[in-house]
């Protein structure tokens, strides 16, 4: 039997088999060019500026050869794409002309992309050096490398570094490669992120090459969807950290951090002891990556079978809004003493991450509120909340609720004390 991942090549693989083509083309038509140019010469130098005339646009270029008409260019100019082809450069309306066509061919095969972030999105990695005491038993229970498909824990000595890889990412990986062209994007050097894949995808069966580091991205500690090929309206992206793609946010799914190292903690500023430390880890069916692969389903579910609509018509980013929203739908909010700072309510992340759950949030209370959120139970709000038997939550709720993608017990993040 023919898995179908066989029958579907990704529109990244059609894109760089294509320029391979094209520069092989290019190459022998620029020589053959060269050639007559030079011979024209010996005849007669005049006629040599109106041969070497050309009114090509030059879409895109490689090493500074325009790839379309050959000519040798005196300035690197576009947008570089040395993901997908070492020194390609293509300009904004070639990338739209591919989006558009690449967008097609994973549509036709119900399959939308998917763009996921290394470090603690689908794993965790440590310098050698950076381990604690606690942590120095793991040295003598890595795994293979021989046969990593069998393995979780890795000494990479080429980096440095040991990786831990998060709980359920082989059936996540497996699961959503069958919805999803997937891709890697990650803040990593390209020598640290091909390590990690190959840890990951060591048959090479789900991302084929789709490694984006940051030797590959337009800005300095920036991620953004334009150096991808893939239409904004196909694609999500699942990462730890929000504030890196400023002008991504609507196809982003914050994942919770995977600490399992010390030395990640510490980074974050979080004191506690790591997963390693407590020699405990995930759950590998109730855990971060298992949940978010029931909401991916979910979104591609609804993009291709519960809407009757255009499909190329469709837009990921509004089917994320609607399961977002009935997280915490029905529940009326309202904060006391639980913001850092002392901006107005309406500017602060938690209450925007109340309202995006599907949840109202007010400034004044009423009876139709249902939950009081706080850091103190003696606020007045608090009390109240108590008088009237109405939830008093600790912040973490609506944090949990967030991660978990469904609401939380509130007596498990219950207000019993004054901070």
């Amino acid at each position: 039997m023919i898995d179908s991942h066989s029958l579907v090549k990704s529109s990244t693989e059609h894109f760089a088999a294509f320029l391979d083509g094209e520069l092989d083309s290019d190459k022998n038509h620029v020589m053959l060019k060269r050639r007559k140019v030079e011979e024209k010469e010996f005849e007669n130098k005049e006629e040599l500026q109106p041969l070497m005339k050309d009114d090509c646009t030059h879409p895109g270029t490689i090493k500074q050869m325009c790839n379309h008409c050959g000519k040798i260019l005196q300035a690197e100019s576009g947008v570089a794409i040395s993901y997908i082809h070492k020194g390609i450069r293509l300009q904004n309306h070639e990338i739209v002309r591919h989006r558009n066509a690449d967008t097609e061919n994973p549509l036709r095969h119900k399959k939308l992309y998917l763009v996921l972030d290394l470090d603690h999105t689908l794993l965790n990695s440590t310098g050698l050096r950076a381990m604690t005491s606690q942590e120095e038993h793991l040295k003598s229970q890595t795994d293979s490398l021989q046969d990593v498909s069998k393995g979780s824990l890795f000494m990479v000595n080429s980096v440095h570094m040991m990786t831990k890889l998060r709980p359920f990412v082989r059936t996540f990986l497996k699961e959503a490669s069958e919805m999803f062209e997937l891709y890697i994007d990650t803040m990593g050097d390209r020598a640290y992120a091909l390590e990690m894949v190959e840890l990951l995808d060591p048959q090479r069966e789900y991302f084929s090459g789709r490694v984006i580091s940051r030797d590959d991205r337009t800005q300095i500690n920036k991620k953004d969807l334009d150096i991808f090929l893939g239409h904004e309206s196909a694609v999500l992206i699942l990462d730890d950290t929000e504030e890196v793609w400023q002008t991504n946010k609507e196809n982003l799914i914050v994942m919770e951090r995977y600490f399992f190292f010390a030395s990640s903690c510490c980074r974050f500023r979080f004191n506690c002891k790591s997963l390693a430390e407590l020699k405990r880890d995930e759950s590998e069916t109730d855990g971060a990556l298992a949940t978010v692969l029931k909401v991916l389903k979910k979104i591609h579910y609804m993009f291709f079978d519960e809407l009757k609509d255009n499909l190329v018509d469709r837009d990921v980013r509004q089917m994320l809004k609607t399961v977002q929203k009935e997280v915490l739908k029905g529940c009326k909010i309202v904060f006391s003493r639980a913001f850092p700072t002392i901006d107005r309510a309406e500017n602060q992340h938690l209450w925007k991450m109340a309202e995006q759950l599907g949840a109202t949030c007010v400034t004044k209370l009423d009876s139709s509120v249902t939950h009081v959120v706080s850091t103190d139970v003696g606020t007045k709000k608090a009390q109240w909340a108590v008088k009237h038997n109405k939830f008093l939550v600790l912040p973490r709720w609506i944090l949990a609720a967030n991660y978990r993608w469904q609401k939380q017990p509130e007596q498990n993040f219950s207000v019993n004390k004054v901070s």
